[in-house]
Formats: structure tokens, C-alpha cells, sequence
């Protein structure tokens, strides 16, 4: 076993000290590579299988999905582990296990309880090696993917990412989707699956890491126990063809049933390992990461040519693509095309300010201590660094190299890879835009409790404090959204937030991102059913400048009238572009059918109509109604001192005024029109609602809803094996809930196909009658009870998290620390409560049930 460190360059003190953390790599007798980290910050664990096989691994079935296939087919049972015996015993214990499959490699991962880690890895390596596969779960099986395909298709933003890659790629298999062709993955028989299975699933090709709280030398033992006794063997290796030089510039643009465009630009780049790679990811950076970005400032902020633009390079293996995408309206594609490329051609000329580069290293190095706020995100970066990389110690050898790029090189890089030769555009239009000629170390248990500070003016300033990492949380709510909204004016308090971190008095838009963003921070507004406000996020020793732009947003918001019509035009587009997803679109109109005129009809972020007539002046009144002290909740979590950072945020908060604030609180008894409804939307699959009365937060039944909640959406339990198990009909099951704080609305939903709708409605009124009728068991109650409590303990793992959680709290007036007492909540309730609850909330006289297909 060897121990990963190292020197190389250096770098950030915060950085040194997190590269220096010991993890632990050793390799099995059979080949198999154990990646081992502990972190005793949280009675957690994650426990992680990286299979080095993806969609371009699949040799004479590519464009089949075959790993993709496989990934869905790995739970379905063993010999010792029967059918979904695997899902419920990781439910049962608390966890939580699911998988994914990209083009190089398929993960499988469990997270949970830390005392839970022994039985993740029994389970993972009997899933891994021992599966059956089952010729009646195959079929099963290949009827959700099938689903799954049709989902992909109604969703514009995978078929732009499927165009760009179709486009892009003329040999390599990255132009095949990794989910397969529905007329090839069709076709997959059982037993070219498990080929597939026996030829890849070996352990020389397979990486298992976990992070938590672990004994590294008692694990190892385990899990030599459970995975080093499969023999070594000799996976096929496939070959992959290379991709050919691209000589000149490829389009792609494709019209559908949407409502904004979305477009993209890509260039051909080198592998992550290369040298030009961490320039490149500053390049991406400096161009479109964050409010501040070049193309953000001047394509959005100046020109008002698109409503979103960012860029990312996107660059596994040996190569990938530099990226930039793009929401615009429908008339303004080809100018935003051209704008990015003039922009491109700025920097090959002039190349960028350090101050640019400075800010984009800044924001790396706050990336990657985001990522470490979890053990799955921790054991991600050290999948990623062994499995995709090759080498632990990649992640400090590339920040060392990402100080070494200067602005000379940024530019040199752009010249090189950002050619128009090399580049390919895409995008998804209207059909109304077809032209007329086309051109071809504390436990979580053990934080401090948050502490609460009323000032004079009625200001309730929460705080708790976190030294784990070097970040800090500010975050301001407020009583807002529907309740406080004129008919006339919905989607105002949306707007109000993100106006509130746009223009000051001091900065501009621009100058505010600019600021946050040098320094690796962040700063974004919410906006929701019953709360509004802004949150703040930065490393502890920016502490002045997350200071200074609290005091402005909250005393000197300047509503500048191009701001305000851009953001007004922006949240339309958001409106459009959720209302071209089939799900989004019958939520939306589930809504309206079911609070009828009630505020709850239209979310916080409104309605096209009532945008277009919001003027600034209903902007500023009501900024002055709703942001006076006794309606104000402050948090800050995480790496500060109390006695030195209140008294500045105390002398912020005092100026606020002191007038009374009134609560609004609507009754709402139900849906005025109960009833079956049919919307209808040009789209592959179908959507079905089933929707009833609910409690709100503050209901002495919430917590029982929330079981309840849980009982619909286990993978183990009756709904989930009746619709996609036993009879394959649905992609996506389950119930969620739309909650105020009095009232809300309780739902039942599925993706099926069309002709399939009947019979979903019919399950859904077998479950929520066998729940009326006590009909729920004692092992779904116990699994759900467990998963609940692991939910809310890995949910509150993040500052902003628990900030989040405990602002909306005291402004709800429910208990602060009321997450101290969710186990005994949870444990507390039994059969008879979820009894009461259906049969009171439940009602069939008070049902809605809406169907969106084709």
C-alpha cells in the first residue's frame, strides 16, 4: 500500500493542506485498484465503483448503449442478493445507491452511514461480479430505457448536446449517444449483454474509492474479503478509432417544438493531461464562467444579445472540446454566433488582463474546495484523478500548472485551438425561424447549535460556526413570492431578487460579478413559493468584500433600466425554455388547474403576460414593503469568529427600518374544479399528474407527508415494482410536494407512454388507498424512516445548506435547530399516522389528475 504526497509547485496554503490529506492506493492481488481516504468530519461514508468501460468500449455493438444497459441491469439481483434485495438493503440501512455511465466508464456508488461501509462494499462487489442478469428483468428493463430515450428526445437541451457531438465527431464514438440508438439498443439481445458484462466487468478494469469516516486498515480487509477473490482475467480491449483533423467549419442547425433558441460553438482540444489543458479551463474561465465573464458582460449585459451564455471545456481521454453555449432569442442566433467569434478574435489579438486570470484561478481553487464539502464529492475528484487521469496526484500537479499560465499563453492557446476551421456550431430552433433558403474534524452531530441574535429593529440574525473549511455563508431572506404579488404583476419577487445582486449605487452588474468572482466566490439570489433574498459564498479571508456587497445589495440596489429590461427579458426566457420540457410544462399547467385563482397558481418567476407590465416603480415599492427589519432573517454559517465578524454585519443590519410587517396568510381548501384534465404537447412520451390538498411546512402532519412522500418514491416499494418492474410502463415514478407554509399541494407523477395513461392513474389510486387503508408495511416504513434520516443528514452536510435550512425556518417560525431533532421526528411516526394523513389530505372530491401527451 502506498501513500499519495507530494511537492510540486507551489501553490495556496488551502490548497497544500488539502492535497496533503493522506489517501491510501493500493492494488489486489486480482488487479483490482482501492483508493482509500478517511474523514472523520461526518458519521458518513461514500463508497464508489469506477468500471473503466463506457459507450465507446462497446466494439461491434457500438451506438447499442450496451454499458449503459448494463448499468441498469447491475441491481436487478445475484444469487446471494435476489432481485432488488441490493436496493432494499442499501434503503434499509439509510443510503443511498445509483449509477451512471459516461463515454469512457460506468460508476456505481453508495452513500450512507458510516457504519454502513462494510455492507456497501459487500454489496457493490456482488453486483459487480455476480449479477444475473434475468432474461424477464432484461425486457423490463429495456421498456424503461426505452422511456428514457423518449425522454431525451423531448428534452431541447440534450438534443443540442446530441447535435454537437453528431456534428463534431465524424469517426471517433463519441458521436454516438451514450444511451444507444433506439433501433439498435432494440436489438441488444441477453446474451450479447452479458458478453458485454463478462468482458468488461473484470477487476484489472475497475478502481473501488471510499471517503468517510473509516478505518483504512480494517476496511482494506473487507474489502480484500469481498472483491480479491475473483480471479484476475483478461478484459477485451476494443479498438477506438481516432478522430480525423477537422479542416473546416461544420453547422448544424435543427428546428423542433420550442420556444427560445439555444445554440453552441465547440473547438477541438487536447486530453486532460495534456499541458495546454489547465491554460484552456482558465480560457473557458475567462470567456464564460460567471457574471463577470467576457462573453457574460458583452453579449448579455451590453450587447442584449442572449439571455445566458457560459463555456466549459468538456475533455476526458485523449481529447475533447471547448465548448460555449448559448440561450437567445429566436432572431438573434446569428448574431450571437458572430459576437462570440468576435470576442474569441479580441483575445487572439489582444489577449486578457491578469487581473481576468487571477480571478478565473481564483475560481478553480474555490471549485475544488466545494467539491471536497461532501465524501461523494470527494471521492469523485479521486475517481476522476485514478481512473480518467491515471496519476493521484493530478489535481495538485494541474493547479501548479494553472499558476504558471500567464496571459501570453491564454492568448497563444486561443490563436492555436480556437480556429474557425476547427469549429462546429449547432443549434435548436422555432420552425418559425427556418429561413427561406437554408445553408447546408466534528461529527455533524456534534456542531455547534445556530445561535440567534434579535436586533432592535426586529432583525433575527442566525449563526453557526464551521471551521472545517475556509469558506463562509451569508445569506439575507424574506416573507415574499405569490401571497405579497398583485394578480397583475406575478414573477415580480423573482425579478425583485435578481435585480437586488445585479446594479449598486457603488458598482455596476458587471462590477458586482467582478468583484465576487475574483475572488472565487459567489453571489445569487432565490426566489420560491414563500421567501425570497440573496446568498453570498466565499473563502473566510474575503470576509471585507462579501461585507460590502451584502451592505449594497440590501441599502443601495440601483434599478437600472437596461439591467431591469434585460432581466425581465431573461426570466421570460426561462419561462419559454421550462415551458419546452414536457415535465416543466405540465407542472406548470397542473398548477393552474388545480389553486385556480389562489397566488399558488403562478410560481415566484410569474407568467409571460404579467412580466411584460412590471415597470421599475413596482420594483422599488416592493423593495420597500418587504425588506424592513422585522421581515428580515440573516444568516452566516461556516470558518468566521462572532466577536469580529458580527459587529460590522450588526451596523449593516440597524439601518434597516423598524416598521411592523403583516404576514400573509391564504386559506386555501382545495381546488375549486377537482376533476381529470388533458393538456397536450407534440412529444414522444406522456406525463400524468394526480394531485391533492396538502399541509404546509408548518402542519402538525408535515413530517408524515414527508414519510409518506418517501413510501411513494421507494425503488423498493410497491409503486416503483408495479410500474417499472412488473410492468415496464413508466421511466419516472413518484410523488412530491408543492408546500407553503399553512397549505400546499401533494402529487403523484410518471413519464409513460401515451397509451399507457389509464393504467398509471389506476396505480396511483392503489397506492394512495392502500396507504387510507394501512395498508403500508412495517419493513417499508422502517427502510423509509432510515433513508429519511441519511437524506436529511447528507442534505445538511454544506454551510449553505444548513443556512439555507435554518433561515427559512426562524422565518417560517418553525425551531431553528430543528434538524437536531429530526431522527426522533421521523422515528416517531408509524402506520396509523400515514393512515390519518392519506385519509385526511387524500380526498378523491378534491382530486385534480392531469394528463400532457401527444
Amino acid at each position: 500500500m502506498e501513500m499519495v504526497s507530494g511537492n510540486e509547485g507551489r501553490l495556496p496554503a488551502t490548497l497544500e493542506r488539502l492535497f496533503d490529506e493522506p489517501v491510501e492506493r493500493t492494488t489486489l492481488s486480482n488487479g483490482l485498484t482501492v483508493v482509500l481516504k478517511e474523514d472523520r468530519s461526518n458519521r458518513l461514508s461514500s463508497v464508489q465503483l469506477w468500471v473503466k468501460t463506457g459507450s465507446i468500449h462497446e466494439g461491434a455493438f457500438l451506438g447499442s448503449g450496451l454499458s449503459h444497459f448494463l448499468e441498469h441491469m447491475l441491481f436487478k439481483g445475484t444469487k446471494k442478493h435476489p432481485g432488488s434485495e441490493i436496493s432494499r438493503q442499501v434503503q434499509a440501512a439509510g443510503g443511498a445507491i445509483n449509477a451512471y455511465t459516461t463515454f469512457d466508464r460506468t460508476v456505481y456508488y453508495i452513500d450512507g452511514l458510516s457504519e454502513q461501509t462494510p455492507l456497501a462494499v459487500e454489496l457493490l462487489a456482488d453486483a459487480a461480479f455476480n449479477s444475473l442478469l434475468p432474461e424477464k428483468e432484461v425486457e423490463k428493463e429495456r421498456e424503461v430505457i426505452l422511456r428514457e430515450i423518449d425522454m431525451g428526445l423531448d428534452d431541447p437541451d440534450r438534443q443540442m448536446s446530441r447535435a454537437l457531438f453528431e456534428a463534431a465527431y465524424r469517426e471517433h464514438p463519441y458521436r454516438l449517444p451514450v444511451i444507444g440508438h433506439r433501433e439498435l439498443f432494440e436489438k441488444v439481445s441477453r446474451e450479447e449483454l452479458l458478453c458485454y458484462y463478462r468482458s468488461r466487468y473484470v477487476p484489472g478494469n475497475m478502481t473501488l474509492v471510499v471517503v468517510g469516516h473509516i478505518e483504512g486498515s480494517s476496511l482494506i480487509k473487507e474489502i480484500e474479503k469481498h472483491f480479491a477473490s475473483v480471479p484476475r482475467a483478461s478484459g477485451s480491449q476494443p479498438y477506438i478509432p481516432p478522430e480525423p483533423a477537422q479542416l473546416a467549419m461544420r453547422e448544424d442547425h435543427r428546428y423542433g417544438n420550442v420556444q427560445i433558441c439555444r445554440g453552441g460553438l465547440a473547438f477541438k482540444i487536447p486530453g486532460l493531461e495534456h499541458a495546454d489543458a489547465p491554460g484552456l479551463d482558465l480560457l473557458a474561465s475567462v470567456l464564460g464562467v460567471g457574471h463577470s465573464s467576457i462573453l457574460w458582460q458583452r453579449l448579455r449585459n451590453e450587447k442584449n444579445l442572449v439571455h445566458h451564455v457560459d463555456a466549459v471545456c468538456w475533455n476526458p481521454g485523449n481529447g475533447g472540446l471547448f465548448w460555449i453555449s448559448y440561450v437567445c432569442d429566436q432572431d438573434k442566433r446569428a448574431q450571437a454566433q458572430e459576437a462570440i467569434l468576435e470576442e474569441i478574435q479580441l483575445i487572439v489579438r489582444d489577449g486578457v488582463d491578469e487581473k481576468r486570470l487571477r480571478k478565473a484561478f481564483r475560481l478553480a481553487l474555490a471549485g475544488e474546495v466545494n467539491m471536497r464539502k461532501t465524501m461523494s464529492g470527494q471521492a469523485s475528484r479521486l475517481g476522476l484523478a485514478e481512473v480518467v487521469v491515471g496519476d493521484l496526484g493530478y489535481l495538485r500537479r494541474y493547479f501548479s500548472q494553472l499558476l504558471g499560465v500567464n496571459a501570453e499563453k491564454v492568448r497563444d492557446l486561443a490563436g492555436k485551438y480556437l480556429t474557425p476551421e476547427g469549429m462546429t456550431a449547432v443549434s435548436l430552433n422555432s420552425p418559425s425561424s427556418i429561413p427561406a433558403i437554408q445553408s447546408v474534524e466534528e461529527t455533524a452531530s456534534a456542531l455547534p447549535d445556530f445561535e440567534m441574535k434579535v436586533l432592535p429593529n426586529g432583525v433575527r440574525i442566525i449563526f453557526q460556526q464551521d471551521t472545517r473549511l475556509p469558506r463562509i455563508n451569508l445569506r439575507m431572506a424574506a416573507l415574499g413570492g405569490p401571497f405579497y404579488e398583485s394578480n397583475k404583476l406575478r414573477g415580480i419577487t423573482g425579478l425583485l431578487a435578481t435585480l437586488l445582486v445585479r446594479d449598486t449605487e457603488k458598482r455596476s452588474a458587471s462590477q458586482v460579478a467582478e468583484s465576487i468572482e475574483s475572488v472565487g466566490g459567489s453571489f445569487n439570489e432565490f426566489a420560491g413559493n414563500n421567501s425570497f433574498g440573496f446568498c453570498l459564498e466565499a473563502m473566510s479571508e474575503d470576509t471585507a468584500i462579501l461585507l460590502d456587497l451584502f451592505a449594497q445589495a440590501l441599502h443601495e440596489p440601483h434599478f437600472n433600466e437596461k439591467t431591469f429590461l434585460r432581466e425581465r427579458d431573461a426570466q421570460i426566457a426561462a419561462i419559454k425554455e421550462d415551458l419546452d420540457d414536457i415535465v416543466s410544462f405540465g407542472k406548470n399547467r397542473l398548477r393552474k388547474r388545480f389553486f385556480g385563482e389562489h397566488p399558488f397558481s403562478i410560481d415566484a418567476y410569474g407568467a409571460e403576460e404579467t412580466l411584460k407590465v412590471i415597470e421599475i416603480s413596482h420594483v422599488k415599492d416592493l423593495r420597500d414593503r418587504l425588506i424592513v427589519g422585522s421581515n428580515v432573517v440573516v444568516s452566516v454559517a461556516g470558518d468566521f469568529q462572532p466577536d469580529q465578524f458580527l459587529p460590522p454585519l450588526i451596523e449593516i443590519l440597524e439601518k434597516l427600518l423598524s416598521r411592523r410587517f403583516a404576514a400573509s396568510r391564504e386559506i386555501f381548501s382545495g381546488p375549486d374544479s377537482p376533476g381529470s384534465f388533458e393538456e397536450n404537447l407534440p412529444r414522444q412520451q406522456a406525463v400524468v399528474f394526480q394531485a391533492y390538498p396538502d399541509c404546509g411546512v408548518a402542519g402538525e402532519d408535515y413530517f408524515a407527508g414527508e414519510l409518506l412522500t418517501e413510501i411513494f418514491n421507494d425503488m423498493s416499494g410497491r409503486l416503483f415494482a408495479r410500474v417499472r418492474e412488473e410492468r415496464s410502463m413508466a421511466y419516472f415514478v413518484g410523488a412530491q410536494r408543492l408546500a407553503g407554509i399553512d397549505m400546499g399541494m401533494f402529487y403523484l407523477c410518471a413519464g409513460t407512454r401515451p397509451d399507457c395513461c389509464p393504467d398509471m392513474f389506476s396505480e396511483f389510486e392503489a397506492e394512495v388507498s392502500r396507504a387510507a387503508s394501512g395498508g403500508v408495511t412495517e419493513d417499508e416504513l422502517s427502510r423509509c424512516q432510515t433513508r429519511l434520516k441519511a437524506a436529511k443528514r447528507m442534505g445538511l452536510q454544506t454551510i449553505g445548506a444548513r443556512a439555507l435550512h435554518g433561515t427559512l425556518n426562524t422565518l417560517y417560525g418553525l425551531p431553528i435547530n430543528d434538524w437536531k431533532n429530526y431522527d426522533d421526528r421521523i422515528d416517531g411516526l408509524n402506520i396509523e399516522d400515514l393512515k390519518v394523513f392519506a385519509n385526511k389530505w387524500l380526498k378523491v372530491d378534491k382530486r385534480v389528475c392531469l394528463t400532457v401527451k401527444p
